[in-house]
């Protein structure tokens, strides 16, 4: 396992990502997990993160000290502010720049071992620099192995302490050999086999499951999206009669999708699906609840609340059922975790931020450590309908973090209707399975407008479209212009108390995928 300390960087997930489609299994922890918990781990090598700090800040992100003076007795990569840390440590000086460094740089190569294996030396290739310190005067025993006009040492390395260090962000696509470098890394520095694959993250998550429930009863809450129906496909190998799925419906669904789901899961899942309408209780705990935050921890609350009644009140698991399976994800752990204080935390998503502190069942989360295009591998290797494993990621929230402010049932109408046709013109045009995300946001504002003859004062949909590998970075879908007129014109006619539509033009970041 490779160990990345995260320092807060925007791009910490973008290394992860490129270090295990290389092959090699990874992790990201916090900057600040003790040299204990870090030597447990016992990583074959460790990379050390970018960040928005600087090294002189007085609340600057520090890590054990074993992470910075080869007393792991592994390979060392730091990246930006990585390379900063790593130089102080060591003794050299990193000063803020004359000339903040954002964007594209040509690099020359000096060295053509190690990290540039496989490059020509005194050749420019283009890097990806995004630093307002550099380091000035390099640690004495550093050996300089490539420069850029603006950095003269933009990539250096100790070889007593098996350390390296760019100035550069290898993992985003601008850099245009960026890969090459990382597999570098990882393959002739640290001697790693590219063998982490999801058929063997597959049998290790089975082996996990049946060390966790044993002969116990599990009960799993399945909404018809990709990660809880793979949750429970991967149970239902693992300990088969040891599942019931719960399908929760929130009140909080698309157009229709209560019935489908039950309907396409109760013929997959059989006798072992309860179906439970708590459609009520959830608009009665949301009612007056605007802030976001608040109201994904009302949800995760309730559904627990939920499921712990239906395990104890059900004939097909009352006295037996001790654990609770979700589908969390990687993506839903790092940004609900907060890497330097309360204000780093993106979102708390509603099966992690907003789970109670006692609750009588155990968790089971066996797709914790995956990324949606990995569990999409997984529900492949698990022979799922191809309907569920290329479903459009859908919040555990539902339509009450896509109707901004107050929850009520009329919002929610409008927004399913809207939303129902939004999505039934993508797979009409054809481009459905080429974004990765698509919903219809109900804003709390009204505007002016003319239908017919007369004037109105009615409710402005939003709509969003990405594309995406994992949802942790996300461009905007650029649409044929016709799609997106057809789909205007639908909504204003067809909707009743919408007479404006707008197309959110954002990427991830600076703004998130969701609206909330």
């Amino acid at each position: 396992m490779v160990v990345i300390l995260d320092f807060g960087s925007q791009y910490t997930q973008l290394i992860a990502r490129r270090i295990r489609e290389a092959g090699v299994y990874c992790e990201i922890h916090p900057f600040s997990i003790s040299e204990d918990k870090l030597r447990a781990m016992e990583p074959a090598a460790v990379v050390l993160s970018g960040s928005p700090a600087s090294v002189y800040d007085d609340d600057a992100p520090m890590p054990c000290e074993a992470a910075l003076d080869s007393g792991l007795g592994v390979p060392t990569l730091g990246i930006c502010y990585g390379m900063c840390v790593a130089a102080t440590a060591a003794g050299g000086r990193v000063d803020p720049a004359s000339k903040r460094e954002y964007g594209r740089a040509d690099l020359t190569v000096s060295s053509t071992e190690d990290l540039f294996y496989g490059f020509d030396a005194g050749t420019a290739t283009v890097v990806w620099m995004s630093h307002g310190d550099k380091l000035s005067t390099p640690p004495s025993d550093w050996e300089v192995i490539a420069s850029s006009h603006n950095s003269p040492f933009a990539a250096m390395r100790d070889r007593r302490r098996n350390l390296y260090t760019l100035q550069f962000h290898p993992e985003v696509v601008h850099t245009d050999r960026g890969r090459q470098i990382l597999d570098n890394f990882l393959f002739r520095i640290c001697g790693l086999q590219a063998d982490w694959t999801m058929d063997s993250f597959l049998d290790t998550a089975i082996a996990k499951v049946r060390d966790q429930v044993g002969d116990g009863h599990v009960i799993c809450g399945i909404s018809g999206g990709v990660d809880s129906t793979v949750t429970a496909a991967l149970l239902e190998r693992a300990v088969p009669g040891q599942l019931t799925g719960v399908f929760v419906n929130n009140g909080l669904l698309r157009k229709d999708e209560g019935e489908q789901v039950r309907d396409a899961l109760g013929s997959y899942f059989k006798t072992d699906l309860l179906y439970v309408d708590a459609s009520d209780r959830f608009l009665d705990a949301l009612a007056g609840v605007v802030d976001p935050e608040r109201k994904r921890k009302i949800i995760g609350r309730t559904f627990i609340e939920v499921f712990e009644e239906a395990a104890h009140e059900s004939d097909a698991t009352r006295g037996k059922a001790r654990f609770l399976a979700q589908g969390t994800l990687y993506p839903d752990v790092i940004e609900s975790v907060s890497v330097r204080g309360p204000s780093s935390t993106i979102k708390s998503h509603h099966n992690v931020g907003g789970l109670p502190e006692k609750m009588k069942l155990e968790l089971v989360e066996p797709l914790r450590e995956l990324f949606k295009d990995e569990v999409r591998a997984v529900g492949e290797l698990l022979e799922l309908p191809r309907d569920f494993i290329r479903r459009h990621p859908f919040p555990g929230p539902g339509l009450a973090v896509r109707v901004l402010g107050d929850v009520n049932r009329e919002d929610l109408d409008i927004l399913r209707e809207a939303d129902a046709i939004y999505i039934e013109e993508l797979h009409r045009a054809g481009i459905y399975d080429e974004i990765w995300q698509a919903f219809a946001v109900l804003l709390p504002i009204r505007t002016v407008g003319v239908q017919g003859d007369d004037r109105t004062y009615d409710r402005v949909i939003a709509l969003r479209a990405v594309v995406s590998q994992d949802g942790m970075t996300a461009d905007w879908y650029r649409f044929p212009q016709e799609v997106l007129a057809r789909v205007s014109s639908r909504i204003s006619n067809e909707v009743q108390g919408v007479n404006r539509i707008a197309y959110d033009v954002s990427s991830k970041p600076p703004a998130t995928v969701e609206w909330e």
